[in-house]
């Protein structure tokens, strides 16, 4: 892992971006490498920077937190910072690390970012491990998915489609939570439905990549990050 975490700050409030930026930039961990007033600014902001995390306002003109998290086809750890307590369910139902309630003092921000560091610290270390497959439950019995024959895997609500170079397995999960047991860097979300072994990938077309015999589809919205982290892996 690098030796800082990278944020994104985003509140609509002066005051609030304020004490914020003030938290981060005391705290030796964070590198802070933008500051958004709303979401739209977010949104533009994100296909430049792919930053570890998101302090993201939820009440906010135009769209709120809540409702940008979720078009986010491959989103940054979220914690959620907001003045309004009957959100905390709806930051949990979304995957987000922490739920911050204004005000927020420095105590409670740095015991969040902790849980940020120890998150992408965990990652990393189950990363560089040499163990090359894991067990998924599929039919009743367990089948071995090794991470060098999988292909690319397409989220269908609650359940997923695993291709690899022999078979297709079908598996109770979301695709967020999938995500987070394969190594880091070697796999890619390119569509709200689909994440892609990167070696695999034959040909890039537009918006389709050719992965052995199929096509998958990249995200409109994504395209350019997703062409962007292609080349660097093959570098």
């Amino acid at each position: 892992m690098k030796d800082k975490l990278t944020c994104i700050i985003t509140d609509d409030e002066p005051f609030a971006r304020k004490g914020l930026i003030g938290y981060a930039e005391k705290t030796s961990f964070l590198e802070l490498v933008g500051v958004c007033e709303d979401g739209i600014q977010l949104s533009d902001m994100l296909r430049e920077k792919k930053p570890d995390i998101l302090f993201l306002d939820i009440e906010m003109p135009h769209i709120t937190g809540v409702e940008l998290l979720r078009s986010l086809p491959d989103p940054p750890k979220v914690i959620f910072t907001t003045a309004y307590e009957q959100y905390a369910i709806q930051g949990y139902e979304l995957d987000v690390l922490d739920y911050l309630l204004k005000p927020i003092s420095y105590e409670r921000f740095l015991k969040s970012a902790y849980k940020a560091l120890d998150y992408f610290t965990a990652r990393r270390n189950a990363s560089t491990t040499t163990v090359n497959y894991l067990f998924v439950k599929a039919e009743g019995r367990l089948e071995k998915i090794v991470f060098d024959e999988l292909l690319y895997i397409q989220g269908m609500e609650n359940y997923l489609s695993l291709y690899t170079t022999t078979r297709k397995i079908i598996v109770h999960s979301t695709l967020k939570a999938f995500l987070e047991k394969l190594p880091a860097g070697k796999f890619i979300q390119v569509h709200k439905s689909y994440v892609v072994a990167t070696d695999k990938i034959n040909t890039i077309d537009g918006n389709l990549l050719h992965v052995g015999k199929d096509c998958v589809p990249v995200g409109r919205s994504v395209r350019e990050w997703v062409l962007e982290q292609i080349v660097k892996s093959h570098q």
